[in-house]
């Protein structure tokens, strides 16, 4: 890791989100970090998927107002971006090397360095979660839990290398295209999402779309082309005792990749929700669906809701490593499996 001494905030511009963005200068390149919240609380890292930004890839949960009253009320969460996908991002000089997927997991363990950071609670969407899963495994002193959706763990596939491949060459020939939106759409939203986007019903969707439009399509390239020379991190995993939540959308092209995490980790450690109707990007398509599990994952460490939405559920926010998670927090019981649109599994066989 690059000496923290190196991590000189550049730019801080005051951001919609009622927080501050601050770009951090690393070993690696600047990266954008959107922080919101009382910076004397423990700390939640959160990291987008490929192409999305933390506003287009969380405000869905951090918007609703349960979700809200929990996380902002526990946590000071500080946004990464991915390289260059920040609000109103230059392209990348394609002089500089493309980052590999380690540098990336250095450069969040820099950004941490830079904000005084000891120990935080993860939340990563895809391309992002297995950064942070990473990072997880390199810094295991650093990480109290995490919350992944939609996760990668495992090299890609012959089918998301071949899809990778293209996509990487149509950003490189024609940049955001309408063929590279459609794409990424299918990559974030169930077939479900994307019709009531059709027939007009859904804002997400085209929230997301416009979005895209503002991409540096080289920028999106260069992230992608890390995460295509991803490595297996099943043996790490094995390894992994943090506490870890997964969410993964039943029609989520990642599914199976879920489900392998869930099923190479310690189960004493971990579990899963998968959300139905839903795509990769649950967050954004069923982000209440996320809320209980959530909240019972977090109370393990003695956070809570406030009283005015959940009373009598204890005292004032905690370290996150001050207290140990009981395994039948993590049951599917406590976990929501009675309430749809979520289901639970605890291994890949059942």
């Amino acid at each position: 890791m690059g000496d923290s001494s190196s991590s000189v905030s550049v730019d801080i511009e005051i951001i919609p989100w009622g927080g501050q963005e601050e770009v951090v200068q690393t070993s690696y390149g600047p990266v954008s970090v959107f922080v919101c919240g009382d910076q004397g609380k423990p700390a939640l890292i959160t990291y987008p998927d490929v192409a999305l930004n933390y506003m287009s890839c969380f405000q869905g949960l951090f918007f609703c107002p349960e979700a809200s009253s929990l996380l902002f009320h526990n946590f000071c969460v500080y946004h990464i971006d991915a390289p260059g996908h920040e609000l109103g991002a230059a392209a990348i000089s394609s002089n500089l090397p493309v980052p590999t997927v380690d540098d990336l997991a250095e450069q969040v363990a820099e950004v941490l360095d830079h904000f005084g950071l000891h120990e935080v609670i993860c939340m990563g969407v895809t391309a992002g979660a297995y950064i942070l899963t990473l990072f997880s495994i390199k810094y295991r002193e650093r990480v109290a839990g995490l919350i992944l959706v939609s996760p990668l763990c495992r090299e890609p596939s012959w089918t998301e290398w071949f899809y990778n491949k293209l996509m990487i060459n149509l950003f490189y020939f024609y940049g955001i295209c309408g063929v590279v939106k459609e794409t990424l759409l299918q990559r974030y939203f169930s077939e479900q999402e994307l019709r009531s986007t059709q027939s007009g019903k859904s804002d997400i969707v085209q929230a997301c779309r416009r979005l895209l439009d503002e991409r540096q399509s080289k920028n999106v390239m260069r992230f992608l082309q890390a995460i295509d020379k991803r490595h297996d991190l099943s043996e790490g995993l094995k390894k992994l005792r943090c506490r870890t939540l997964i969410f993964v959308g039943e029609n989520s092209p990642f599914h199976q990749e879920a489900l392998h995490m869930n099923a190479v980790m310690d189960r004493r450690y971990n579990a899963l929700v998968e959300v139905q109707v839903c795509g990769s990007l649950v967050t954004e398509e069923q982000p209440h669906a996320m809320l209980i599990p959530i909240e019972y994952f977090l109370m393990g460490y003695g956070f809570y809701r406030p009283p005015q939405l959940s009373p009598g559920l204890g005292s004032s926010p905690i370290s996150p490593t001050d207290s140990y998670i009981s395994a039948d927090l993590l049951s599917p019981e406590s976990l929501g499996l009675k309430l749809k649109p979520i289901k639970t599994r605890l291994a890949a066989d059942e």
